[in-house]
C-alpha cells in the first residue's frame, strides 16, 4: 500500500470515528442528558454543564480541524492555507484538561464520551503537529 493511500485510509478513519462521536455526542445532548442532569445535585450540575462545554468544544475543534484537511486534501486548499494564519487547535487548554477525578459523580455515558473525546483529540492535535512541521 502506497504511502497516500495510508493516509488517505487513516485520515478516513478518523474522520468516521469524528463524525460518529459527533452524533453519539449530540443524542446524547438532546435527549438523554436533561434527563440526567434532573437527577443530580446542583454541584453535580454545574460540573456536567461544564463538561458537556468541554466536550463540544473538543468536537469542534476536530471536526473543523479534519475539514480543513480534508479540503487539503481535494485541492480546494494548499497544506499552507489550512493552516496559515491559525495557531495550533484552538482553546486547546480546555480540551486537553484530564481532571477525571471531578468527573466521579457525572453519568457513566458522559464519562465514556468525554474520555473518547479527550483521545480523539490528542490524535487530532498530533496531526496538526505533524501537518505543521511539514509546511
Amino acid at each position: 500500500m502506497t504511502q497516500q493511500a495510508q493516509a488517505t485510509e487513516f485520515f478516513g478513519r478518523t474522520y468516521g470515528e469524528a463524525m460518529t462521536l459527533l452524533v453519539e455526542a449530540r443524542d446524547y445532548l438532546a435527549y438523554r442528558e436533561p434527563i440526567e442532569r434532573q437527577a443530580l445535585l446542583p454541584p453535580v450540575r454545574l460540573r456536567m454543564s461544564c463538561e458537556t462545554m468541554r466536550l463540544t468544544a473538543r468536537l469542534t475543534q476536530i471536526m473543523g480541524w479534519l475539514l480543513s484537511q480534508r479540503a487539503v486534501y481535494e485541492g480546494e486548499l494548499t497544506p499552507e492555507g489550512a493552516l496559515d494564519g491559525q495557531g495550533e487547535l484552538a482553546a486547546i487548554e480546555v480540551c486537553m484538561d484530564e481532571d477525571m477525578a471531578g468527573t466521579a459523580a457525572l453519568p457513566q455515558r458522559l464519562r465514556q464520551l468525554l474520555d473518547r473525546s479527550r483521545r480523539l483529540f490528542i490524535r487530532v492535535a498530533r496531526l496538526d503537529e505533524l501537518a505543521r512541521r511539514q509546511i
